[in-house]
């Protein structure tokens, strides 16, 4: 089991840098290259931090390639050779020390939207996400179902159906989360079997969000049938601020919230990313709670 954070470190000074839209009209691909080269040479000071803390799990921003998926971004930095030289050196760090990296598009990337213009929007954003994970060898792009728009059954039959015409290398890393509002679990396991992504399971947002009828353990079990054979699922844990189904979360993993998890998953292996507002210290909390793991 290996336990991860997402996109940004509290204890390293420097951060990851974007800018306006306005800012790349004036000064144009040099700028988004600056950003870029700046954001992927953080990605890297973060992960050295990471091996040397034991964490070996860890999200990556969606901002690091600022307006990526925008047209106004003509280079191709994909092919760039200071780009590739970054991506290279963190693509042999998850090598050696057997990373995971992941990263998850925010939520303006809906494929189930109505509108025409929008999921456009999304599989560019898809395709950006893509290009950097198959850069730096990463595993998993996690995506939310999407709204309902007045009818959840018409809108999951629009995911499977702009789903399929996705190109197959983004099919290859894309699993689809559970939400806390909207898409259960269930609904989730549904979309599983339409376009056959596996199903990354949010034991927090299943908390907040499921139907009378659920069994919990039930679900973990088909949502492990959802992976790939050899592939070891990845999930997500978070605690409420201030109470068990308070949407916003809190600065750690509560003990009682880890263990409860742990409990559910009888054993079997999985990846856990924390969202935790204090980010790689709830992870480093959480190996401290529990030595014997191993985590």
């Amino acid at each position: 089991m290996k336990l991860g954070y997402a996109c940004i470190n509290t204890v390293l000074p420097s951060k990851f840098k974007t800018c306006r839209l306005k800012t790349v009209e004036i000064e144009g691909m040099k700028k988004v290259k600056a950003l870029t080269i700046h954001n992927l040479s953080e990605v890297l000071n973060v992960l050295h931090w990471n091996i040397e803390n034991g964490i070996f799990f860890f999200r990556l921003s969606s901002e690091l390639i600022p307006f990526a998926s925008h047209p106004i971004v003509t280079w191709e930095w994909e092919k760039d050779e200071d780009v590739m030289a970054l991506t290279n050196e963190i693509k042999k760090l998850r090598e050696q020390y057997d990373l995971r990296l992941s990263m998850h598009p925010g939520q303006y990337t809906v494929l189930n939207s109505p509108k025409e213009q929008v999921v456009v929007h999304s599989i560019s954003e898809l395709v950006y996400h893509q290009k950097v994970l198959d850069l730096i060898d990463g595993e998993d792009m996690i995506l939310h179902a999407g709204g309902a728009y007045g009818d959840k059954a018409k809108a999951k039959v629009r995911f499977a159906k702009n789903y399929a015409q996705l190109p197959e290398e983004i099919k290859a890393v894309l699993r689809i989360e559970n939400d806390d509002k909207t898409y259960t679990a269930m609904d989730v396991l549904e979309l599983h079997e339409r376009t056959g992504a596996p199903v990354c399971f949010d034991i927090h947002h299943h908390r907040c969000n499921h139907e009378e009828e659920a069994d919990t353990e039930a679900i973990l079990t088909r949502v492990f049938q959802s992976w790939p054979a050899g592939k070891i699922p990845k999930m997500h844990i978070s605690s409420g601020r201030n109470t068990a189904v308070d949407q916003a979360h809190h600065d750690y993993i509560l003990k009682e919230d880890f263990e409860d998890f742990l409990q559910k998953l009888c054993g079997r292996d999985v990846d856990i990313m924390c969202e935790a507002k204090m980010k790689e210290q709830a992870v480093l909390r959480l190996q401290q709670l529990y030595p014997e793991m191993g985590l």
